[in-house]
């Protein structure tokens, strides 16, 4: 009888070592080795279902369109571009206690109209129970079932025909057959391996919940993210009252969508105008502050952009940027001294995106810019005036993408100038806005325009 064999595998990629190293040939992590017995498989004779493993031609394959299955929440369908797939297999990842099985289990409880199973290996049934009364909604078509056991959950599953199945968490999930504790590497890769092939076989959509790590990245090994079909990650800061539910990948939809939920007692609830909750009433208060006109996936909405200059203390200029790239703000920097010839190597800069949002939209880079010289210059740049535009390293203004939803985003929030690059003017029709469209080509000229 053969043996079980000790191999020690990498928690970040998956590597497998017949000894442990401190750091992983593989993708170069330090520690990451863990020491895991491996059962010898049994022998055993498959028998391939008739026609399964027949090449056929790709025009003679007949699709059964039997839609999207909606989850009656805005933003969980944008996000997944326009609804769950059937069949799929959808990871969603977060911060402990940033709400992953509250919106999991208000999407199960919205869909009356469909049977769900909602399996969960953390908690009991009565504290399912619990959750649900506090979230305030009816209880719908929901099964609760809870199991740690795969094959009893695939087993319940192909009993019942449920439309959704939802697994809390993926990482408390273990299969028969494998010695390894729940969560190690082997066990989470071979039951996302079962998953996918009983939702394929099916054509039931199932959704897991994932772990993160220190480093924000779901836990266990790198296949996991190549094994789903679709990963979105759910973000936010704790102390703020909003998520943002963001698209990693998905094979089934864009990857630029987000949805943005705001956190409140009985739940999370769908923002429609975030621009509203991300902007100030006093923003001409003080200076450092403008407003930029962004983007995220296909929605536009307005940030307020923070921004606080000051001597230096130590010898030292310190750095810090929170919800905007550290790197980006350092070369911002070096223009606004290069080109436009204002001295901040002295200077502590400190830039904050109001809210705790996080944007990578280049266009945010004319308000940044604007924030920092109007806290050094201590003047107030003037109310109702929002700014989009990327920022070159020579102080070009360089044109940005769907300037008109921009502009509209503006307009339809009360705003009443908007900056744009001289570049987004081709083209553009005037006449279809009411606010004042003002052009800007170079960074100085923006400048003028803001302080005179």
């Amino acid at each position: 009888m053969a043996k079980a064999k000790t191999v020690y595998v990498c928690s970040s990629c998956g590597y497998e070592s017949p000894r442990w190293n401190g750091r992983c040939p593989s993708c170069g992590a330090w520690n990451t080795f863990t020491e895991e017995v491996i059962a010898p498989r049994q022998s055993s004779v498959t028998v391939v279902p008739a026609g399964r493993s027949v090449p056929r031609h790709l025009g003679d394959i007949d699709i059964e369109e039997k839609g999207r299955i909606t989850m009656h929440d805005p933003e969980f369908d944008r996000v997944l571009g326009g609804g769950l797939v059937r069949g799929s297999l959808v990871l969603i990842g977060g911060e402990p206690g940033i709400g992953k099985s509250t919106l999991v289990l208000q999407t199960a409880l919205k869909l009356s109209h469909e049977t769900v199973l909602y399996v969960s290996a953390e908690e009991s049934e009565a504290q399912i129970k619990m959750r649900a009364d506090r979230l305030g909604k009816d209880y719908g078509n929901c099964l609760v079932m809870c199991e740690t056991s795969l094959e009893a959950i695939l087993e319940q599953t192909r009993t019942l025909s449920p439309s959704i199945v939802i697994i809390d968490s993926i990482q408390t999930i273990m299969a028969d057959g494998l010695e390894s504790s729940p969560g190690t590497v082997s066990q989470v890769r071979e039951c996302a391996t079962r998953i996918l092939k009983f939702a394929k076989e099916s054509d039931i959509p199932f959704i897991i919940i994932g772990h993160i790590n220190k480093d924000g990245n779901i836990a266990g090994p790198k296949v996991l993210e190549h094994i789903v079909d679709t990963v979105l990650q759910f973000e936010g800061d704790q102390h703020y009252f909003y998520r943002i539910l963001r698209s990693v990948k998905n094979r089934f939809g864009s990857t630029f969508e987000i949805g943005i939920y705001e956190m409140k007692q009985d739940g999370l609830c769908c923002v429609d105008n975030p621009s509203r909750l991300l902007l100030s009433d006093d923003m001409a208060a003080a200076s450092g502050i403008s407003v930029a006109a962004t983007i995220e996936g296909l929605r536009p909405f307005l940030v307020e952009v923070q921004a606080l200059v000051s001597s230096a203390v130590y010898g030292t200029p310190q750095r810090s940027a929170t919800g905007f790239d550290l790197r980006r703000m350092n070369m911002l920097l070096a223009v606004l001294e290069k080109r436009v010839g204002f001295k901040l190597a002295q200077k502590d800069v400190f830039l904050n995106i109001a809210g705790g949002l996080r944007v990578n939209d280049p266009a945010i880079d004319l308000s940044v810019i604007s924030s920092i010289l109007s806290s050094n210059m201590d003047v107030e740049i003037g109310q109702g005036i929002a700014l989009a535009g990327e920022i070159g390293l020579s102080g070009e203004i360089r044109p940005v993408n769907r300037i008109e939803q921009r502009i509209s985003e503006a307009q339809k929030l009360g705003f009443t100038q908007i900056i744009i690059p001289s570049n987004n003017m081709a083209g553009l029709d005037k006449s279809r806005f009411k606010i004042n469209i003002t052009p800007a080509r170079k960074v100085e000229e923006a400048f003028r325009l803001l302080f005179g």
